[in-house]
């Protein structure tokens, strides 16, 4: 059935443009200097990169928008293999960048190859799905969609850039929406608090701890035999939990990651090391109170106290000039923006669409709260960008293609691929 495009959500583009706004005025604040001159198509300045970055980004927005949507779901597959492809040459020939292969660089520019492949990622997962017409309740269905996720993310883990890789796994609401069992939250529930255990405590008082319980369990369930045998896998699994956290705890985290992880979870204290950036974020969100010190007038900001102020820690800069009101005016902002995007994702007519729209809330709100909550010290420090907000040309545009692409599959609602 064809059908013409309808409405584009203006809802949704406005959100963005007063988003990219503020990205941008925080961004000049960042790097405010009351000495230099006001040169706003300045390329050598962070805030006219930004701005070259934002007229690129509208462009390819109003790009997509023009475009018949069958080249986009079409080229699904194309565009993930071409990202994969782009994540193995970057670990060959791309510059290194605090520890990590992970940029192309051209010039003064670079261009970040994961940021992108989120994009392959979910146009092919969505394409796999609605081509196959399979639902994730069923075991071997999951696989075959998480092969899609696994080969990016042990790319990216590969460079290494575990804050990136770790994004892919907010796509677990995507799965739930699709059919996979709500009994896999509680699995998730019980991972995690091994994790935890492993990091804080060791990994010998945590298999302790497992083989308590496991006692425990099958005094308590001894009438029921058939249970036996799934009591005892899980407890295998919990092990190879332990083992595969202990191992990327030891050598997959950076040095600066895992000292990071301790001064959350309170094992070790460094103000002046890698608690550093966190420190100083913190005295800048506080120093805020409520009404914010006002625009350009952030001393932590202008004296550039907070390292990666402009990138990661963008949200302190918010946090210091406008205060608490202000940073719940951005929280809103991006709340409103992916409730809408998951209420127009339901009244979708076709499952690619639908996929597509969970997939991108997943990402946005994994950004959004591990960003926020690492500027606030409820997270380790793994550099994620604010989405729309923070400096670099690569998440600018990643992000912008993913929503647009979005709200081109939205304008043709009642269309079949």
């Amino acid at each position: 059935m064809h059908q013409k495009p309808g409405k584009i959500n203006w809802l949704i583009i406005l959100i963005y443009c007063i988003l990219v706004f503020i990205g941008w005025a925080s961004i000049y604040s960042s790097s405010y200097d009351p000495e230099s001159s006001f040169d706003l198509l300045n390329t050598k300045t962070i805030y006219g990169k930004q701005l070259l970055f934002i007229a690129c980004s509208y462009i390819i927005s109003v790009f997509i928008l023009l475009v018949d949507i069958k080249i986009i779901t079409r080229l699904g597959y194309i565009i993930y293999f071409a990202s994969i492809i782009s994540l193995i040459l970057v670990l060959f020939i791309g510059k290194e960048v605090g520890g990590a292969k992970a940029w192309f660089n051209f010039g003064s520019f670079g261009l970040q190859p994961a940021e992108f492949a989120k994009y392959g990622t979910i146009l092919a997962i969505s394409k796999f799905i609605h081509d196959k017409n399979i639902y994730l309740n069923k075991y071997i269905n999951t696989l075959k969609v998480c092969g899609f996720i696994l080969l990016p993310f042990l790319l990216i883990l590969k460079q290494p850039d575990a804050g990136s890789a770790l994004i892919y796994t907010s796509l677990i609401i995507m799965f739930f929406r699709e059919g996979l069992p709500i009994k896999y939250i509680f699995f998730g529930i019980i991972s995690l608090l091994i994790s935890l255990s492993t990091i804080v405590v060791g990994v010998s008082f945590t298999i302790i701890i497992l083989i308590f319980l496991h006692i425990g369990f099958a005094y308590l369930l001894k009438k029921h035999k058939k249970i036996f045998l799934p009591a005892f896998v899980t407890f295998i699994i919990g092990i190879l939990i332990v083992g595969s956290v202990n191992y990327s705890y030891d050598n997959i985290l950076q040095p600066h990651q895992k000292e990071r992880i301790d001064i959350i979870i309170g094992k070790e204290k460094n103000n002046l090391g890698s608690g550093y950036n966190l420190n100083q974020s913190l005295i800048a969100i506080g120093s805020g109170g409520f009404w914010g010190k006002g625009y350009l007038n952030g001393t932590q900001t202008k004296f550039n106290f907070v390292p990666e102020q402009n990138t990661d820690f963008i949200f302190c800069t918010i946090g210091e000039e406008f205060g608490f009101a202000g940073s719940f005016v951005i929280i809103m902002l991006f709340m409103t923006l992916i409730i809408q995007i998951i209420w127009v994702s339901e009244k979708q007519t076709s499952r690619f669409s639908r996929i597509y729209g969970y997939s991108l809330s997943s990402i946005l709100f994994a950004h959004i709260i591990i960003n926020i909550s690492m500027t606030l010290g409820i997270m380790p420090v793994i550099g994620i960008p604010l989405p729309f907000i923070s400096y670099g040309g690569s998440s600018l545009l990643s992000f912008s293609i993913l929503l647009f692409t979005f709200l081109k599959l939205d304008s043709y609602r009642i269309y079949r691929f």
